[in-house]
């Protein structure tokens, strides 16, 4: 539904305009929409508005050996070699749970160097508690890397140094905060 969403949004559509086979009005503007839930993959491709424009694909963006092959195939289509602009929207959390400090440290590595601009929405650290605790009251054990990890406390700001002192990316603007309390930010390469 945000895929769509921000389709029409960067291509002035209503809700209600839109071809279902080509991108509206002629425009060139294609969309990669990547989880690695293959079950949410499946659903959005059967309700796709715009499936020539927009392609969903079930990947783990943490297996290097998965991710390369697949995005260079996809960026060759259209002779590029980067993404313009990529969206990180509630991943950075999981990410950091179930790859650590150093699995974060390569995810926002990879991604500032993927693209000429980044989205990302950094999930708070009472989320990751959260998360954590739902996880013990099913009974199960933590997150492996939860009770270790260094990174933490005011996630946006330390998610933010990463990409600006070690990535080299420009943090452009910071477009407040979702309902979620979950702030926005724009970095650009």
């Amino acid at each position: 539904e945000l895929s769509v969403a921000l389709y029409r949004h960067l291509l002035g559509l209503q809700e209600s305009e839109g071809s279902l086979n080509q991108p509206a009005a002629g425009k060139d503007l294609n969309l990669l929409c990547c989880d690695i839930d293959p079950v949410l993959i499946e659903r959005a491709q059967q309700c796709s508005p715009f499936p020539a424009s927009i392609s969903f694909a079930n990947l783990d963006i943490m297996d290097c050996s998965a991710r390369e092959p697949f995005l260079s195939a996809y960026l060759g289509r259209f002779g590029r070699s980067t993404f313009d602009i990529v969206f990180c929207m509630s991943v950075t959390m999981w990410i950091h749970l179930n790859h650590g400090d150093s699995g974060l440290m390569e995810f926002l590595s990879f991604l500032s160097s993927l693209c000429k601009y980044l989205l990302i929405e950094p999930q708070p650290w009472k989320c990751y508690r959260a998360a954590a605790r739902r996880l013990r009251k099913l009974g199960r054990n933590d997150f492996d890397h939860f009770r270790s990890l260094a990174i933490n406390g005011d996630m946006a700001e330390r998610i933010t140094q990463i990409l600006t002192k070690d990535c080299a990316m420009e943090l452009v603007c910071c477009f407040g905060s979702t309902s979620w309390d979950r702030s926005l930010l724009l970095f650009k390469s």
